[in-house]
């Protein structure tokens, strides 16, 4: 886990001079915490709840919220464990398919969308501001 954390340390400085890291774009672009960053990682392999909590150091809890946000975002996809034990079902989960492609595409789209955004907001307000119709 120590060597995940380091690597979500990585930084590249914005013109602000700010440093950003990955976990800043998962946490921009998804609105992801860190701990689910760290779960999303982690799933190098199929997995169960219970491989996470151990692996992380983490609460069931924790690695259930997690999971299931990323599931939600299509991030993950879970199965159920091959068996007859009585009780509840045990899940495996795993990393989408082309998950990398998919995240490099969507933070894409992210930042062409705030592109465009700043762009359209920036040039009606500039316009306003030279033209004296900019609103307060």
């Amino acid at each position: 886990m120590i060597k995940m954390v380091e690597t979500l340390q990585h930084k590249f400085l914005l013109p602000s001079g700010k440093g950003m890291t990955v976990l800043d774009v998962m946490k921009f672009c998804y609105s992801l915490s860190e701990t689910e960053v760290l779960v999303l990682i982690a799933l190098t392999g199929p997995k169960t709840v219970e491989d996470l909590e151990q692996e992380l150091k983490l609460s069931k809890a924790a690695v259930t919220r997690s999971l299931n946000k990323l599931l939600e975002l299509d991030l993950v996809k879970r199965t159920k464990e091959t068996g007859n034990r009585p009780g509840r079902p045990r899940y495996i989960y795993l990393r989408q398919n082309e998950l990398l492609n998919k995240i490099m595409n969507d933070v894409e789209i992210c930042a062409k969308n705030m592109v465009e955004l700043t762009k359209s907001q920036l040039l009606s307000g500039l316009t306003g501001i030279e033209t004296g119709t900019a609103l307060s």
